[in-house]
């Protein structure tokens, strides 16, 4: 199977953790790209979503699906993301698309978490993928500094404004194996918006696609 059907064959799987009624949580990138696709065909079945960033929000109206701004719902059902890698514990880097706060947020408001992704995306110890890091633009240098005393390998990435206006650092040759400590521990460098290790607050349900089906991993 390629990767799309991979990709695709979670983003059905996960349909069944829609709620009948209610607003869910849907996130950014291209496997969460297709849960939007399948979840168009099932929009009468629940009352809206927020989105995670600009993009899944136009997708979503695009799909006929009504975008609800999270300041107006106090809980979510359910949230559906992808993630740029994720370990047996359920947590995970995100951000590679560049909407990690946002993506935060929802996550927080959400009551499950459910995270889709393909086989590829799950290793045993997280940091092969670049660390993201939302910075205030005038902290940029400052907070670059403070990462490399983290022990990691800051880039800017350069012409990449999130939604937030707000630019972000790609912070590489980290081998995390306190996900939760690291996330704490950037968060209050000064000039952070947030990173994206979701650990303190990581999936409850994993449906990972492989070649012989989809596999479900719960924390």
């Amino acid at each position: 199977m390629t990767q799309d059907e991979l990709k695709r064959a979670v983003a059905r799987a996960a349909i069944e953790h829609v709620p009948m009624g209610g607003i869910i949580g849907v996130g950014t990138g291209s496997t969460a790209n297709f849960f939007i696709e399948a979840l168009a065909k099932i929009r009468q079945r629940f009352d809206g979503a927020v989105a995670s960033s600009e993009a899944t929000a136009q997708k979503l109206a695009a799909a006929g699906i009504e975008v609800v701004d999270a300041n107006s719902v106090i809980e979510l059902e359910v949230y559906v993301d992808g993630a740029d890698e994720v370990n047996r514990a359920l947590a995970m880097i995100k951000g590679g698309g560049g909407a990690l706060t946002r993506e935060k947020i929802v996550a927080a408001l959400s009551r499950t978490f459910v995270c889709i992704a393909d086989g590829s995306k799950l290793v045993d110890v997280l940091g092969r993928f670049p660390l993201p890091v939302e910075v205030i633009p005038m902290a940029r240098s400052y907070v670059a500094r403070e990462l490399v005393k983290l022990g990691g390998q800051p880039e800017w990435r350069q012409g990449v404004v999130t939604d937030n206006g707000n630019a972000i650092l790609d912070v590489y040759n980290l081998e995390i194996t306190n996900p939760a400590e690291l996330e704490a521990a950037v968060d209050q460098i000064t000039g952070v918006v947030t990173n994206g290790l979701f650990a303190r607050r990581g999936a409850d349900i994993l449906l990972l696609g492989t070649p012989e089906g989809v596999q479900t991993l719960k924390r």
